[in-house]
């Protein structure tokens, strides 16, 4: 079970797990110990900012990612969200049981709401664009600040 930075504003709280690494955007890697390969999901603000997800679609196994090219589309109550692979790489896993409970990408986005599974081709290179816990916490609450001055 990971650690988390937390922040509450207005009646929410948003967590960013500590044991991985994040896109700006709000999709998050994490290395899977004894493996070359990442998992990928998306982050607790990214979810709750858009709502109730109805569907998930990841891009089947094989597919070959560029790091900002779509992966995944999830679609909500509010919207349809296209994801961005954090990284390089060739799609090894789909988590399959998305199809039958979408809701766990809400319910337990850092757990059983992971994604896919990314063998990486430019790990050493596209690590150091990723950002830190730490980091993507500030950009995070930057971001629910903006989203505060909407209210």
């Amino acid at each position: 079970m990971p650690k988390y930075l937390e922040m509450t504003a207005d009646k929410f709280t948003f967590r960013a797990a500590t044991d991985r690494l994040y896109s700006p955007k709000g999709v998050w890697v994490l290395p899977e110990p004894g493996s070359t390969r990442v998992r990928v999901g998306v982050a607790d603000y990214l979810q709750q900012h858009n709502g109730d997800v109805a569907f998930a679609n990841v891009k089947a196994v094989g597919t070959k990612l560029a790091a900002g090219g779509q992966f995944a589309e999830i679609e909500t109550i509010k919207a349809m969200v296209d994801l961005h692979a954090p990284i390089s790489g060739t799609i090894v896993e789909v988590n399959a049981a998305l199809n039958m409970a979408p809701e766990s990408i809400n319910q337990a986005p850092y757990e059983a709401g992971w994604l896919a599974a990314i063998e990486p081709s430019a790990w050493d290179a596209e690590r150091p664009k990723l950002l830190g816990p730490a980091a993507y916490f500030a950009v995070m609450q930057a971001q629910v600040q903006e989203d505060l001055k909407g209210l």
